[in-house]
């Protein structure tokens, strides 16, 4: 766990075991997309997107603060004048300080409850390439949030707890986590990343890219929700046995009325074909990098996928062919990196010991 890092000293253990009677401790996979939190010793306990709404040229949450999730979802593409649905998040990282620090504080304080005296201690995954500003921004927005302490988790580490990759042994465990907004990949033994890159091309890099065919070949304007329900529904990395077809509407970009018009599986894994080559180029180039002794075990150990962004049709088996390794999906992938965050709180006083690089403010 030397790549974790917290955000300022922490109190005696004696005080930090009386203050966590009165609190609780939380694991949060800060997503693009999605913001998954979990309790520790009760698991996943919150999975609602990473939206909120404000109203326009303000940043005051809508319905006294509540609009956030999936209230502010179901919004996405169709507020009037007066209300902006945000994501705050953009490749992986804070892009709007002050509406990601209202998001957290609504998901703090719907799983840690108001009566609590004190504020959570709080295990945030965050992408292995973010900078030292993105990190910061991380930590303030926690700490303004309500959390009582703070620590990251490179979330490829996180990942690998989740999935129940032997990654502590010193063996190579290979995870490829593909998020909303990046797409981590790494090599790990003895507790650390070995070898590590992430890439900004993940899930709504898909997304843009059915977008873009949809201009292109039909003169249609599509929304980002739509987009991804084609993803989810007919998109593919690889052929498919039997070819899909589905029905979209959106707006006709030359009339600027509203129509209607059926897709095919294979024009969508066309279209998907540039993000999804840039994440095998990941992975190979991560192999590339990798001591001879970490690659001789990764023939037998293989890769292991995470992240909603792995459950693309066919992409497993597109990187076993590009990399002759046998690749497989984690158990629900969508929580692994929410999962190891709560198992790393499972064990933080025995691993928060260990910690080389601390950031004390």
């Amino acid at each position: 766990m030397a790549r974790s890092e917290v955000a300022w000293k922490a109190p005696p253990v004696f005080l930090d075991r009386i203050l966590g009677l009165f609190s609780v401790d939380i694991g949060i996979d800060l997503g693009t997309c999605n913001t998954l939190v979990a309790v520790r010793g009760q698991g996943i306990v919150l999975n609602e997107p990473s939206v909120v709404a404000v109203k326009k040229g303000t940043n005051q949450v809508l319905k006294n603060g509540e609009a956030v999730g999936w209230v502010a979802k179901e919004m996405l593409g169709k507020t009037p004048g007066s209300i902006s649905a945000i994501r705050p998040l953009k490749d992986g990282v804070i892009s709007d300080f002050e509406i990601t620090e209202a998001m957290l504080s609504y998901f703090i304080r719907k799983v840690n409850g108001r009566g609590k005296i004190f504020g959570p201690r709080v295990v945030i995954s965050v992408p292995s390439g973010i900078t030292a500003v993105e990190k910061r921004a991380v930590f303030d927005s926690a700490l303004r949030a309500g959390a009582r302490q703070t620590y990251l988790i490179e979330e490829p580490v996180a990942a690998a707890i989740g999935a129940g990759l032997p990654f502590a042994e010193p063996t190579a465990s290979m995870i490829v986590d593909i998020g909303g907004g990046t797409t981590e990949v790494a090599i790990m033994s003895l507790a650390d990343i070995a070898v590590c890159e992430s890439v900004r091309v993940a899930g709504d890099d898909m997304d843009e890219a059915i977008i873009n065919h949809m201009k292109r070949t039909y003169n249609m304007m599509i929304g980002e929700q739509t987009a991804e329900r084609v993803k989810i529904e007919i998109g593919s990395a690889a052929p498919l046995p039997q070819e899909l077809t589905m029905e979209v509407r959106g707006r006709d970009m030359i009339s600027g009325l509203p129509r209607k018009t059926t897709i095919t599986s294979d024009e969508i894994r066309e279209a998907l074909q540039e993000p999804c080559t840039a994440i095998i180029e990941a992975v190979t180039r991560t192999l590339e990098r990798a001591e001879p002794e970490l690659a001789a075990d990764l023939v037998e150990n293989g890769i292991y996928m995470a992240g909603g962004g792995s459950l693309l049709r066919g992409l497993p088996s597109v990187i076993q062919k590009a990399t002759g390794l046998p690749t497989r999906l984690a158990d629900d992938p969508l929580t692994c990196v929410a999962r190891g965050t709560c198992i790393y709180l499972e064990h933080i006083e025995e691993w928060k010991s260990t910690l080389e690089n601390d950031v004390e403010t």
